[in-house]
């Protein structure tokens, strides 16, 4: 088995560490004692994704990321340990498709003449009310 990312690109489940926690917030009786939310951990060294893949999400300001380049992810949306099994495994593949999109270039812009105009007015005018408050000379 593993966790299709694109149609070239796959990450074999071997390589993603799943563990069931305890969850928080609701959930009656089963709070304490079923473990229902699941812990991803996916290293991002150790994995056999491309390097591009790798770069990318080394990069990433993501508070998911951590410094020695491992993913966590923590799923306890819902009740059930499949379906947070299911939720995290979706998250990650978001993550890793997000890392595999090309950027686009910024286009660098300039102002309108109209936008600078309208800036020089309102200095203008709020310097005109600066100029009201000070004292008046005799």
């Amino acid at each position: 088995m593993s966790l299709q990312i694109t149609q070239q690109i796959s990450v074999p489940l071997s390589e993603i560490d799943l563990q069931a926690i305890r969850a928080k917030g609701p959930g009656g009786q089963n709070i304490n004692k079923l473990s229902s939310a699941i812990h991803l951990r996916f290293d991002i060294d150790a994995s056999s994704l491309p390097e591009v893949y790798k770069k990318r999400l080394r990069r990433l300001d993501d508070r998911r990321v951590t410094n020695g380049g491992i993913i966590i992810i923590k799923a306890q949306r819902f009740r059930s340990q499949e379906k947070n099994r299911a939720d995290a495994l979706e998250r990650l593949r978001a993550l890793l498709k997000s890392a595999g999109a090309p950027r686009k270039r910024r286009v660098p812009t300039q102002p309108t003449r109209n936008s600078r105009k309208k800036r020089l007015d309102r200095k203008i005018k709020r310097g005109q009310l600066k100029s009201l408050r000070s004292r008046i000379k005799v």
